[in-house]
């Protein structure tokens, strides 16, 4: 395992506009890794997704500075096409990315102009519906889905071009918690069953508490912190300053803290099972075995 994607002093404005919107990007994600991106709303988040996959400078435009290269590939360097086999991106809204009457064409839709045979198509339709759990819904309508399912069906569709490194973009902001949990499910299992590098924008904290190896923090275009989520929630000065919110378990601690338990911020919990200890902890169930 090694560096699959690092940005070397990287910078971007686009046209037309004098203000950088990303300053002075230094990092590393390295094969493998689960990365979240936090941070306010105009944090630069989504513009630095669009900056991964060559989308920015060639889509879009605008001046750059420094690069960023991904697996080998500096982003400026190569084509889109090229680049969305080593990368492959999921918006925010699903039906953006939608665009055929059945679910097993839209998977094939990116696959069919890479000219592969049709016996490798239908296997990477096959691969890519397992994957998303989305296996027996081949001939439904994919805007038929329900909200988690259209967008697990995008993934299906970036999956299918095997690319190394997945790119989520505030991927369950329009979903309800059935559809974000089925969702983080399925990225989870990119990570860990297939070994892949993940990097999501959210803003839902306890997913990424459970999920995440590093969460990077984005504050006016500019990295204010890139740590493991036990760092990165515990930090009370810099979740405020980013206005990020810890997960709800964090805020049931503060809250306990504030009615004279004196909880060390150091000792918050981020997971569920860390605040079940807690509270065993508290409650004298720790001594007892209840």
């Amino acid at each position: 395992m090694g560096t699959i994607i690092e940005a070397k002093d990287f910078s971007y404005n686009y046209p037309r506009r004098e203000n950088q919107v990303l300053k002075d990007l230094n990092f590393k994600v390295e094969e493998g890794e689960f990365i979240a991106i936090m941070g306010r709303n105009g944090a630069g988040k989504s513009t630095l997704c669009q900056a991964l996959d060559g989308v920015i400078p060639h889509l879009h435009g605008g001046s750059v500075w420094g690069n960023i290269v991904i697996d080998g590939l500096d982003t400026q360097d190569v084509e889109v096409a090229t680049m969305a086999q080593k990368i492959g991106i999921v918006l925010e809204d699903p039906e953006a990315q939608l665009f055929t009457t059945r679910v097993d064409d839209e998977i094939a839709f990116g696959i069919e102009n890479l000219c592969l045979p049709r016996e490798e198509i239908i296997e990477r339709i096959k691969w890519a519906t397992k994957v998303v759990r989305l296996e027996g819904y081949g001939d439904r309508e994919p805007t038929a889905l329900s909200g988690g399912q259209k967008q697990r069906c995008a993934i299906a569709a970036t999956l299918a071009m095997k690319p190394k490194i997945m790119v989520l973009d505030e991927p369950t902001s329009q979903l309800d918690p059935i559809g974000t949990y089925e969702v983080f499910d399925v990225i989870k299992s990119l990570k860990e069953e297939y070994g892949m590098t993940v990097l999501v924008t959210t803003h839902k904290s306890e997913h990424i508490a459970q999920y995440a190896d590093k969460i990077m923090v984005l504050e006016d275009g500019k990295i204010v912190a890139f740590d493991t989520p036990q760092a990165i929630f515990r930090n009370s000065e810099l979740l405020e300053h980013v206005a990020v919110r810890p997960p709800q378990v964090s805020l049931l601690a503060s809250y306990l803290n504030s009615k004279g338990q004196h909880i060390e911020r150091t000792d918050y919990p981020i997971l569920i099972e860390e605040a079940e200890a807690l509270i065993r902890k508290l409650t004298g169930g720790a001594s007892n075995g209840q």
